[in-house]
């Protein structure tokens, strides 16, 4: 179906190249799954990116063919096909899933209207015919209520149904090859479960061949027949899935395995300390959604009669699925959402009595670290003002001379450079990012820092460097973290105590350990087995 043989693409700038993928030989029979493995950088989704002539104008393929056999008698070497060939083949012969389905969808038309568009453009249907198409498509991902999805815009929808949307448009014209790119990357555990289900399914109803990116080793291993692992630009590694994993021959590849098992393995870290931090009693949390379309107004109840202590020092790990009520009581704990009922004490000292001087002190001893912190840095900034502002806010440094040393401190203790003091946030990586991230919760020297999903979207290796800093930083410090994630692996290995959600009710908590082993709540042992790659860690 695709064959590729020495393909080298290379990035310019300033009239000089420089390779970022070198030598690539690789083939995807017919409907066979291969995953392409890697950390951030390895040249994973540029490949992808280079089948479908899909690459940025200062980054081409300067070596090397892509065979594909499509609908063509003959293999068309894709790296020189006419823009028109090219076109015909996108979408209809070869269709994408990309990482972030939210960005990929536009959110001022219905998903419906836009599934219908990519059917009308591939096919000679009426209009009529490709609304019933689409209708087929969603109920073929297993969407509820196809007729409601169909009129629903993007926003909407929660993570696992757009990403559902995608996968439908991606086989709404039936195509010989899928290229999934980080398909379930943000998804929680249950989500991600049947979404690879549905691939699986859907391969083998249509005989697709499946091209899977992936950073997760776990996940690749729930879904990959074969494996091609990449590293700087080149495959360092391939051959049977099972065989890589259990046999590994490159060192890359043992390091990667031999760090996502550590990430498993790791012991609790502390005992907790019987000083309270917050105390949460009967806590209850409601939205009220509002539609343009009508004068009345929705209410769902998304927290419901929370009772709570976390202790001072201990890292409490909060899991559940999308829509559990994980962020809502992070956020309702650091004052950011209002509970319609109950109370949350610090110190012993409800926070609704805080106001004033008492209100700003609470709100340098509690921060957050978002999940995304691209999204989260103010891009107009540079990193030192950044870091810098909340030194300001608080005004902890008698002046700008001070508070430019202590961000230099600051910046050294997250392992970043003095240079980068000066630079602005797309010129860092993710990991970078996250460290800024860090850096500046750190500045005001809080005791409680709440981490929702804060390294879910990064590699293993730099997952790891992010999660080994913070278990210092905490050390350091004497910081008490809630540590939000639908990566039950990482939460295992970073939390003193687990908490379960469920629909915004604490179904059960326990230590990591007992919690993982003998869960005593069915969505728990659910949540558990449906964790990717377990067969190959001795769960």
């Amino acid at each position: 179906m695709l064959d590729i043989q020495n393909l080298t693409i290379s990035a310019f700038q300033n009239n000089e190249s420089r390779p970022i993928c070198k030598n690539l030989s690789f083939s995807v029979g017919l409907g066979e799954t291969i995953g392409i493995l890697g950390e951030s950088g390895s040249g994973k989704s540029i490949t992808a990116l280079a089948i479908l002539q899909l690459l940025p104008p200062s980054i081409k393929v300067t070596g090397g063919s892509i065979y594909f056999k499509g609908g063509e008698a003959n293999p068309v070497d894709l790296t020189k096909a006419p823009i028109k060939q090219i076109q015909s083949v996108r979408g209809k012969e070869i269709a994408m899933i990309f990482q972030e389905p939210m960005s990929s969808l536009n959110p001022v038309f219905t998903c419906g209207s836009q599934l219908k568009e990519t059917i009308l453009r591939h096919q000679h249907v009426s209009p009529g015919e490709a609304k019933r198409s689409v209708l087929n498509l969603f109920d073929k991902v297993k969407l509820p209520e196809p007729t409601r999805i169909f009129d629903s815009y993007p926003h909407q929808l929660s993570g696992g149904q757009i990403q559902r949307v995608m996968i439908a448009m991606a086989i709404s014209c039936n195509p010989k090859l899928l290229i999934a790119d980080e398909p379930t990357t943000a998804l929680d555990v249950t989500v991600q479960k049947s979404i690879l289900q549905l691939l699986k399914d859907l391969q083998a109803e249509m005989k697709l061949s499946i091209l899977f990116i992936t950073h997760d080793i776990n996940v690749n291993a729930e879904i990959a027949k074969r494996t091609l692992v990449f590293y700087q630009g080149e495959i360092v590694e391939q051959g049977e899935t099972n065989q890589i994993i259990r046999n590994p021959q490159h060192s890359y590849t043992k390091e990667l395995i031999n760090i996502k098992n550590i990430i498993i393995a790791a012991p609790n870290l502390i005992e907790t300390n019987a000083v309270t931090n917050f105390h949460l009693t009967n806590l209850s949390v409601s939205y009220r959604s509002k539609s343009v379309f009508s004068s009345g107004s929705n209410k769902k109840r998304v927290l419901n009669d929370i009772n709570l202590d976390i202790f001072s020092g201990e890292t409490l790990g909060l899991v559940g699925e999308s829509g559990s009520g994980k962020t809502t009581l992070g956020r309702v704990i650091i004052k950011l959402i209002e509970p319609e009922s109950g109370t949350i004490s610090f110190h012993g000292k409800a926070l609704n009595d805080l106001s004033g001087r008492s209100l700003k002190d609470f709100r340098k001893k509690v921060q957050i670290i978002f999940q995304d912190p691209y999204s989260s840095l103010n891009p107009k900034l540079t990193v030192g003002a950044i870091i810098s502002e909340p030194l300001l806010v608080h005004k902890l440094c008698k002046n700008s001379l001070d508070r430019k040393k202590r961000v230099m401190e600051l910046l050294k203790q997250v392992n970043l450079q003095e240079e980068h003091y000066y630079r602005y946030p797309h010129q860092f990586s993710g990991g970078q990012r996250q460290r800024i991230g860090i850096a500046r919760a750190l500045a005001v020297e809080p005791e409680l820092i709440i981490l929702d999903e804060s390294v879910s979207a990064l590699d293993a290796f730099i997952q790891s460097q992010i999660l080994t800093l913070l278990i210092h930083l905490k050390e350091k410090y004497g910081l008490t973290y809630i540590f939000i994630s639908h990566d039950l692996n990482v939460v295992r290995s970073m939390a003193d105590r687990i908490i379960v959600l469920k629909d915004g009710s604490i179904v059960e908590e326990g230590l990591p350990n007992e919690l993982f082993l003998s869960p005593k709540d069915p969505y728990t042992a659910n949540l558990i087995t449906s964790i990717p790659g377990r067969n190959y860690h001795g769960f």
